[in-house]
């Protein structure tokens, strides 16, 4: 593998994911801050954005996974060598890591002045409403509803929301697939899969589904001053928003490659009501 190959893979995934999360988070920032959004749609409809923006952007230097769970899917698929892994995961995590901090200088006197009216102390349990800029908590502190969602519960909320986003950017971008889009347009299916994803289990999780989009925030919002608060459950998230989207990740790759890519093959070369998988009929 040559270093040239290497860097670009980094620097790809390096500027994607911090694109990703600079608009995500910062999407979030001000709808908390700033009351700016009326409801969830908004703010998922410009992680949405955002992914797509981030997928043009940087698709000609890595594969643009953005994510380390799309990485380790693609690795399990065989679609990915392993030796690839180290340069997309660096890039992803310190990419996140970079627009975390820099949306923190950004804002950060308006997140004072939010703490200080709301009566919250950074770094006590109550700042949670503000380390959710950051990281992500179950149940989504931003709920209106009282809601108990448990730790199988958010796991669960977060593998299936993985597992739909990995399998359908397997459906949407592999070859076996001819009713699959435009490779164009591929990114702007990807960033809608994102934002319905995010419509439908974020009132649980805040809709995590990748690792590093929430560990660095978090981390980083950890070394800001909000310590404990930004790790209620006292292991940083990473059994709801590391393992399970990895876990869901994995699960997708491997049921599109053993089950549904097969399934594809065969038909492309049988009867179908595709006219572009039978030569006869063009």
């Amino acid at each position: 593998m040559r270093l040239r190959d290497v860097a670009a893979d980094f620097v790809g995934e390096f500027i994607g994911t911090y694109l990703l999360v600079f608009f995500g988070c910062g999407s979030v920032t001000v709808a908390v801050l700033y009351l700016a959004f009326s409801g969830l749609f908004q703010v998922a409809a410009i992680w949405g954005i955002g992914v797509t923006l981030a997928i043009y952007a940087t698709r000609h230097l890595s594969c643009a996974h953005l994510n380390p769970a799309v990485s380790i899917a693609m690795v399990v698929a065989k679609r990915m060598g392993v030796g690839k892994l180290p340069a997309y995961l660096a890039g992803q995590f310190l990419g996140a890591l970079v627009a975390a901090a820099v949306l923190f200088l950004l804002f950060s006197s308006t997140i004072t002045s939010f703490e200080t009216s709301n009566a919250i102390t950074r770094g006590t349990p109550e700042s949670i409403k503000t380390a959710m800029l950051f990281g992500e908590f179950y149940p989504n502190p931003g709920n209106s509803l009282t809601t108990v969602v448990s730790t199988a519960q958010a796991a669960s909320a977060e593998g299936v929301g993985t597992f739909l986003l990995v399998f359908l950017i397997f459906s949407l971008t592999e070859g076996c697939n001819i009713g699959r889009p435009d490779n164009a347009f591929a990114p702007v299916f990807i960033g809608l899969t994102v934002t319905i994803i995010i419509c439908t289990i974020a009132p649980l999780t805040q809709a995590g589904l990748n690792p590093a989009r929430d560990l660095s925030p978090r981390l980083f919002s950890y070394l800001a001053g909000w310590g404990k608060a930004a790790s209620p459950d006292n292991n940083f998230g990473l059994i709801v928003y590391g393992l399970a989207p990895i876990f869901g990740a994995s699960i997708a790759a491997i049921c599109f490659t053993k089950i549904i890519e097969p399934i594809f093959l065969k038909k492309n070369y049988a009867n179908s009501c595709c006219a572009e998988s039978n030569p006869k009929q063009q």
